[in-house]
């Protein structure tokens, strides 16, 4: 997989914005925040689905979050649904990142308001910039009091 590391994209919306990545795979993780601080994002990571609940409730929103779906201790379906759960969440986009090809566990996972999905592999800087289109066309998120 060859990337083009002298690739600059336009600067995000506000050079401040907070991405809130939940997934498991280290390696994954590298890359993706290689990539998005790159970008001029401010990355916040949970490991698995039981760090990424606690964040949910001890942290402010962030202006995106990217959620892998098979992960150890709650998987991407149930913190999705539990982020939705939460007043001062709900308008938060939220991109998928997952294996799992098969149309109808894409589906649910919209239906339960995934904003959009990449299905692994998938290539970074389309990534980024699903992201970018994202925070273009989301409302600004609310500062809450939890920080």
């Amino acid at each position: 997989m060859s990337h083009n590391l002298n690739y600059m994209p336009e600067p995000p919306p506000d050079r401040k914005s907070h991405i809130l990545l939940v997934e498991d795979d280290e390696d994954m993780v590298i890359l993706l925040r290689f990539y998005l601080e790159r970008d001029g994002y401010t990355v916040t990571h949970a490991s698995d689905g039981r760090r990424a609940k606690a964040l949910i409730e001890e942290m402010a929103p962030p202006q995106l979050v990217l959620l892998d779906v098979l992960m150890p201790y709650f998987d991407g379906s149930q913190v999705l649904k539990h982020i939705r759960s939460k007043p001062a969440w709900r308008e938060v986009p939220i991109i998928i990142l997952t294996a799992l090809s098969a149309e109808h566990n894409i589906v649910s996972l919209l239906d339960d308001g995934a904003s959009d999905y990449v299905v692994k592999p998938f290539k970074p800087q389309e990534l980024t910039a699903r992201v970018r289109r994202l925070l273009r066309h989301s409302p600004p998120i609310a500062a809450h009091p939890c920080q």
